[in-house]
């Protein structure tokens, strides 16, 4: 479930943009205006204020939001304006420009989100960025990680609930052969993430578990130090609990000697209208301390009063 709350009566969008407008201009800009008003908008409604903005004012949102705030703020702000698969390009943009084994963006836009979500964020790439995702992607990544993620990018899995048991037996079987024999980055290994649903592939690992006494996230962890492994297991997790994995991505971008404001940033802005009420129910079981808790004590400022919005403080 969302995190995100939206006023019961809201304003006008011509009022929204007046507002904004204001909050822009002046000696001094007004933040707490615009995360009470971006912060509390879905994407709808942040679709129609940057298409009114515009036509009244002749400039894009982006760019006044650009020109007036900068840093963490500013990031998580530009992030959240952005339309949900618009937001997702940019982030795969970064990550294939960007990548370096062990990477987990494009791990998460391909396997925690709908095929129908999927194919959006391919063609707002092509739009954004005259390319495909997939020749980025194979352009910029490497190896193994290029056999599986080019197919893990360009997948549109069946969603509906039917499982094949036989099936799910015998590909059981397949993945543990292959990982028995330390065959990472096999063929079958690759086919079977990559094609199937995740209602099939979660049969599939439920049977490698009741046949082989344990999880498979278990047997690909021989190589604590192996970044394949640790993309396999990624993989993996996204399918299957996506409310976990994003639960440990945030846990491990506060622990420690320095935040990780990438990752705060990715997992909020992209989870908030999805399932960040789940993620923080995770967070909660696992590190007894709420999230907001946490966040506010690694965060400040305007930064952290827009983390703290889109994660439903009123």
């Amino acid at each position: 479930m969302a995190t995100l709350t939206v006023p019961a009566s809201v304003p006008a969008i011509a009022d929204d943009c007046e507002q904004l407008r204001k909050a822009f201009q002046g000696w001094g800009t007004n933040e707490a205006l615009i995360i009470s008003i971006l912060g509390h908008r879905d994407a709808a409604q942040r679709r129609a204020i940057r298409k009114a903005y515009a036509e009244t004012y002749g400039e894009e949102l982006l760019r006044s939001i650009t020109d007036e705030i900068s840093g963490d703020f500013e990031r998580a702000v530009i992030l959240w304006t952005l339309d949900p698969a618009e937001r997702d390009a940019v982030l795969a943009n970064e990550g294939a420009k960007k990548w370096q084994p062990g990477s987990p963006v494009l791990v998460e836009i391909a396997c925690a989100r709908g095929s129908g979500q999927l194919f959006a964020v391919r063609q707002a790439y092509h739009d954004r960025f005259k390319r495909s995702l997939e020749e980025d992607v194979a352009a910029h990544v490497t190896g193994d990680f290029r056999k599986l993620l080019v197919p893990l990018v360009s997948a549109y899995r069946y969603e509906g609930p039917e499982v094949n048991t036989r099936l799910a037996h015998s590909e059981a079987k397949i993945l543990h052969e292959k990982i028995e024999h330390k065959a990472y980055g096999d063929d079958e290994i690759i086919r079977i993430l990559t094609t199937r649903s995740k209602a099939q592939l979660l049969a599939t690992f439920n049977n490698y578990n009741d046949s082989f006494g344990h999880p498979i996230t278990k047997d690909l962890k021989a190589d604590p130090k192996d970044e394949f492994l640790k993309t396999l297991r990624a993989v993996i997790r996204c399918l299957t609990c996506p409310d976990r994995y994003f639960e440990k991505v945030l846990r491990l971008a506060i622990a420690g000697n320095g935040t990780d404001e990438s990752s705060l940033n990715r997992v909020i802005t992209t989870r908030a209208e999805v399932d960040l009420k789940h993620i923080k129910e995770a967070y909660q079981k696992r590190n007894s301390v709420p999230l907001e808790k946490a966040i506010a004590g690694d965060t400040s400022g305007d930064y952290e009063s827009m983390l703290l919005a889109l994660l439903g403080k009123e």
